[in-house]
């Protein structure tokens, strides 16, 4: 890994992958606390297809969002961001950012397989609409499966992906210049916990869950800081590069 500079990167075919990199990840940021607090309020995803159906049926929005609707859209937001960060940490390491962000499209490649919000609106609404009881029955069964889907090993082993891929890029950050290291080592300990919490809360012992919902939750707080760094540098970078258009000497 070599260090590079912001005039390395200032290259003005990325203004606007930078500029949307920045909105995004301070979405993202944004989001992300307001993610928190829907689960605080509305509690974990109901266990059975019966309670999942009436939880749709009686409010849609708040069925997907139960269903983690914000995780959604969170995670496509930060495709751009991801992108940016791409082109602009490439020069430190080419081949690990390259990694990374394979690791990171392979993650949320994962999520989105085993996300089953909107098939489970769907159902819902069939199950509302069935007249008999074969009907019925049919619909349960297959939200039982996606239920299922929704609440197996993927969900978490996508996260474990997404968060090794975002450990992967802060690190490439402590080797340039380009970020701060305050950003770099807010994404390693964000990224860390994120992956710890999950390896805590699956060991079936009395207090781990509990343990690795608290490692969630302080993982989320250095996330929240770390879109924020990463998409003020990114609008610094925007910036940076349509100055050099305007004064190229």
């Amino acid at each position: 890994m070599s260090h590079v500079t912001d005039t390395e990167i200032a290259d003005s075919a990325w203004r606007a992958l930078y500029r949307v990199g920045g909105v995004t990840a301070l979405i993202a940021a944004v989001l992300l606390p307001i993610y928190v607090a829907v689960f605080s309020v509305w509690g974990q995803t109901p266990s059975t297809v019966v309670d999942a159906f009436t939880l749709f049926h009686n409010n849609k929005l708040l069925g997907l969002l139960d269903f983690d609707l914000l995780g959604i859209v969170i995670y496509i937001l930060l495709v751009p961001t991801l992108l940016a960060l791409y082109v602009v940490l490439r020069r430190a390491s080419a081949s690990f950012m390259a990694i990374g962000t394979v690791f990171f499209f392979v993650g949320i490649t994962v999520y989105f397989a085993s996300n089953t919000s909107f098939c489970m609106l769907y159902l819902s609404d069939q199950y509302a609409a069935a007249t008999t009881d074969a009907q019925r029955s049919m619909f349960l069964a297959a939200g039982q499966t996606m239920l299922t889907t929704f609440n197996v090993t993927a969900f978490w082993f996508s996260y474990a992906i997404v968060s090794a891929a975002a450990l992967i890029v802060a690190a490439v950050m402590l080797r340039s210049t380009i970020f701060s290291r305050a950003t770099a080592y807010a994404g390693i300990l964000a990224n860390a916990l994120a992956i710890g919490s999950i390896a805590v809360g699956s060991i079936p012992l009395i207090l781990m869950p509990m343990i690795g919902g608290i490692l969630s939750l302080i993982s989320i707080v250095f996330l929240i800081i770390l879109y924020a760094l990463i998409a003020r540098k990114l609008f610094q970078l925007g910036r940076s590069v349509s100055r050099e258009e305007v004064n190229p000497n």
